[in-house]
């Protein structure tokens, strides 16, 4: 099988700082403990086994958001030396509520293989959820920062919940020129009532009918510790269905959804949930969408 992963992440505790890293904490994701180790290129591409792993596009580590540019300079750096050209593509952070946002999105540009800006969103009632404590989306500062992405030709990863999906629909809409992408099928975390599962379910068709959001399949594990793949197909089906096979991506989220699996039986689960698609369907949600959406 051979996939352009477009999400995962690496990490190299003995040179940088990851604030979530130096005092992992077990939490609805699962136990960061046991991500307390380096993990490089090296270890991704061992542990995809039979998986030929083409290309792929890394999205921030939740690095030191002090010295955000570093991170990207590092991967850059990697790109260019032993992982003879991964990752091929890079999703940085910034923070665009602040005054250096500016600065920092020029920092990031200056680097070839960066493609794109992920600012985590997610914003709960329920604190075991909440990741950020702010809506982001609604602050006239941060809005008018997001207006500088199009000028460096960046797209933007947006890790949201099924409440917050029509905000982010009103502003796919005010930029249409940008390229969105919902970060791990848009993370239906709700699920114990019907209630929760429409949320998601119109949330995701109200992104959808913005012809520049697309989305990746990935990240399920997460809120499904015990998976299978029967307990996957709706999720997988219904967010197919909803973007069209045009629009749609399988990725990894490694080494988070390691916990939970091996980097073969995630993809091999993806392959079994739409083995009666065509061909020509299987390349773009394995292969060509990733490479078109993120420019690699």
């Amino acid at each position: 099988m051979q996939v352009v992963d477009p999400h995962i992440h690496l990490w190299d505790l003995k040179t940088h700082h990851y604030p979530w890293l130096a005092n992992p904490q077990t939490s609805f994701l699962g136990d960061a403990r046991d991500l307390k180790h380096d993990y490089l290129i090296s270890d991704l591409l061992r542990e995809a086994g039979e998986v030929e792993v083409l290309k792929v596009v890394h999205v921030d580590a939740n690095h030191d958001p002090a010295d955000p540019v570093e991170e990207t300079r590092w991967l850059q750096g990697i790109a260019d030396g032993e992982g003879r050209g991964m990752p091929n593509g890079i999703v940085a952070y910034a923070d665009l509520s602040a005054e250096n946002a500016e600065a920092v999105l020029e920092a990031h540009a200056a680097f070839s293989n960066t493609r794109g800006i992920r600012q985590i969103l997610n914003v709960h009632e329920k604190p075991l959820y909440d990741y950020v404590g702010r809506h982001f989306m609604r602050e006239p500062v941060w809005r008018r920062n997001f207006a500088l992405l199009r000028r460096h030709a960046m797209s933007f990863d947006m890790q949201l919940y099924p409440s917050q999906m029509s905000d982010a629909a009103t502003l796919a809409r005010e930029h249409p020129e940008t390229q969105f992408i919902v970060n791990h099928a848009g993370m239906f975390v709700d699920r114990t009532s019907p209630q929760g599962y429409r949320a998601w379910r119109e949330g995701m068709r109200t992104l959808a009918a913005c012809e520049n959001v697309a989305v990746k399949i990935s990240g399920l594990a997460m809120f499904d510790h015990a998976w299978t793949v029967e307990s996957f197909r709706p999720y997988v089906l219904e967010t197919i269905d909803t973007f069209g096979c045009e629009r749609a991506m399988f990725a990894s989220n490694f080494p988070v959804d390691r916990l939970f699996g091996s980097y073969g039986a995630l993809w091999n689960a993806y392959a079994s949930i739409v083995a009666d698609a065509t061909g020509s369907e299987k390349d773009a949600l394995f292969r060509s969408n990733a490479e078109r959406i993120y420019r690699i």
